[in-house]
């Protein structure tokens, strides 16, 4: 089994302590991951600082891209060592693992190019004056566990472009791939710009109430997100914070249904339904209800179901035990309410977290699978006569990252896409990502966004430099 450690200051650690990791795929402990100690995240933070303010590192931006180029190659030579490791932990197939991996490693490389903004703003006879963009200094970052390679690149790249250092947290129940992930980028990275620790929710306390970062980046839940904000704001730090969605995706009525069904199904249903930004409820024109229903549960009740090194498998289990109880809970509750399973309903027997792929009619908004982000393989279909309902059920909602409209004629389904209240307004697609487009979302879905210049230019601070003329 591939042995992980944490990388502080440049060096492996290991801790005096470790906690279980599970196989989602079996339900059982398949490895230890060390537990970070306080003094050892003190240490962490305290190499960061010193990365920061005692090197060349925030002020040789030719070396930062250097770096950063240097770690997107060998995170992708990696990517055959990386993800089996990512398999086991997070439940995803193999091929979709090295995807992420390599997805990283695409990250990596975009930020290494992007160039950092240098706006004039006054060139006259009294005065020269620019809009630079400086690091804030030390940042802690914290990911989940649906992505946590991928989602570790998001906030590596841009936060060490812009010349921060950085100490980072993966989620407890996926913590090696990203130590490993770690371990590789150290090849690349000076000591201490780059800390990587695992732990679990005190840890995540411990950070966000440190008094060295300046920044908190955090993906994760509404009410994690809440709390990290609360801790953040008698320091004053700045926050980025994506905290998941409850997507709507609206099929006009020219769609054809077989279509579209592959990818409203993709879009639903990948990483079984782990996806923030996944489609988590889907509206329907009465006329076209039935056969979309059709097509789409024929299709969910055709995927594979497995462990995610077995050849063929599509979907893995749900990642950790409480999703899965929560998932199952949700169609439950709405099968109780009076919804039915056109596919699924019901957990798979035999080991591990498996759920099979769901789709429920006859749910209603008040209820929890409607009302709430579901992040697992459970997709409700409602239907509506007309598209002003659609719309104005579709935003009824806290949350706003992402949504999408489908329709044979985009001009028409652009104009209702228009209207939705959310960070990405998809036309015929979903989760279509890329490192140039700013993510995230409004309401609670989030403050501030990721990618992208603009997601660079949050983890700095705008510095205004002015030489006088006269």
């Amino acid at each position: 089994m591939t042995d992980v450690s944490m990388i502080i200051d440049g060096e492996r650690r290991t801790a005096p302590t470790t906690f279980a990791v599970v196989n989602p795929a079996t339900g059982a402990v398949h490895a230890q991951a060390p537990d970070c100690s306080r003094d050892q995240l003190d240490a962490a933070f305290d190499a960061a600082a010193r990365a920061f303010a005692g090197t060349t590192w925030s002020r040789d931006e030719a070396a930062r891209r250097a770096a950063l180029a240097q770690a997107s190659a060998l995170v992708r030579a990696a990517a055959d060592r990386i993800a089996p490791v990512l398999v086991a932990e997070q439940g995803k197939p193999l091929a979709a693992a090295t995807m992420e991996v390599r997805g990283a490693s695409y990250w990596l490389k975009y930020f290494s190019r992007l160039e950092l903004p240098r706006e004039v703003i006054q060139d006259d006879d009294r005065a020269f004056a620019e809009v630079v963009h400086r690091p804030m200094g030390v940042v802690a970052a914290i990911t989940p566990w649906n992505f946590p390679v991928m989602l570790a690149s998001w906030k590596i790249g841009p936060a060490l472009l812009a010349g921060n250092t950085m100490v980072l947290k993966p989620s407890p129940y996926t913590p090696r791939s990203t130590l490993l992930l770690a371990e590789v980028l150290a090849e690349a990275l000076p000591p201490g710009v780059l800390n990587v620790v695992s732990g679990g929710d005190e840890l995540g306390r411990w950070m966000t109430s440190h008094p060295v970062p300046r920044k908190i980046s955090f993906t994760g839940s509404v009410p994690t997100g809440k709390h990290i904000a609360a801790a953040a704001a008698p320091d004053l730090k700045r926050v980025t914070l994506e905290l998941g969605g409850n997507d709507a995706a609206i099929l006009l009525d020219d769609v054809d249904p077989a279509a579209v069904t592959e990818k409203i199904f993709l879009g639903a249903f990948d990483n079984s339904g782990q996806i923030c930004s996944a489609i988590k409820r889907l509206y329907v024109p009465e006329a076209l209800h039935d056969d979309v229903v059709e097509a789409l549960a024929a299709r969910a009740a055709a995927a594979k179901l497995g462990d995610g090194m077995e050849p063929g498998t599509e979907l893995g289990p749900i990642q950790n035990r409480p999703q899965f109880e929560r998932v199952g809970g949700l169609v439950a509750d709405a099968i109780a309410g009076g919804a039915k399973a056109a596919t699924g309903g019901a957990p798979v027997e035999g080991p591990g977290f498996f759920y099979q792929p769901t789709v429920l009619v006859g749910a209603t908004e008040g209820s929890r699978i409607v009302d709430e982000e579901q992040f697992g393989p459970a997709l409700p279909v409602l239907s509506y006569r007309d598209v002003d309902e659609a719309v104005s059920r579709a935003n009824a909602t806290s949350f706003g990252l992402s949504g999408s409209v489908w329709s044979a004629d985009p001009d028409r389904a652009g104009a209702v896409a228009d209207r939705l209240e959310c960070g990405t307004a998809w036309v015929n697609a979903h989760v279509a990502l890329g490192p140039h487009q700013p993510f995230g979302g409004s309401k609670w879905s989030g403050i501030g966004v990721e990618n992208g210049p603009w997601g660079l230019a949050s983890y700095t601070e705008a510095q205004v430099r002015y030489r006088a003329r006269s």
